[in-house]
């Protein structure tokens, strides 16, 4: 099988995992689908109770980090519950070959698409070829 050339591994970068043990706060790790297109990434990232102003995401060092505190926003006092909302957090490692400066995020009906494109001098070149 080829090397997936956005999302291989970089062992100069690791992603930082929380403690579970040292954090008084619970996280949850939203599913995640990372596609890769002509021209660039496409994430998403499964949010529900998020809000627009709550999310954070950012890239540093080559790491993607997406926070993004969760609330039952539905009024009244709850009867039943099968699932709790915490903070959202997950991590991951993306090459240098995408332009992090043009990356877009979109947040709507508790969908995050992230997009980030590849940066020019990643993006393959035809060139022309002259006769003479």
């Amino acid at each position: 099988m080829a090397v997936n050339s956005l999302t291989e591994r970089n062992d100069e970068r690791t992603v930082q995992t929380r403690e579970e043990t040292r954090s008084t706060e619970n996280y949850i790790r939203p599913a995640v689908n990372i596609i890769e297109t002509d021209e660039g990434l496409v994430l998403t990232a499964d949010l529900p109770g998020a809000t627009k102003e709550g999310l954070d995401v950012n890239v540093e060092k080559g790491i993607l980090t997406i926070v993004a505190p969760a609330h039952h926003t539905v009024p009244g006092q709850s009867a039943y519950r099968e699932f709790e909302l915490a903070t959202y957090y997950r991590q991951f490692s993306i090459p240098e070959s995408l332009d992090h400066e043009k990356a877009r995020a979109e947040y709507t009906n508790g969908i995050l698409t992230l997009r980030v494109p590849k940066a020019e001098v990643a993006k393959p070149k035809r060139i022309e070829v002259k006769v003479g």
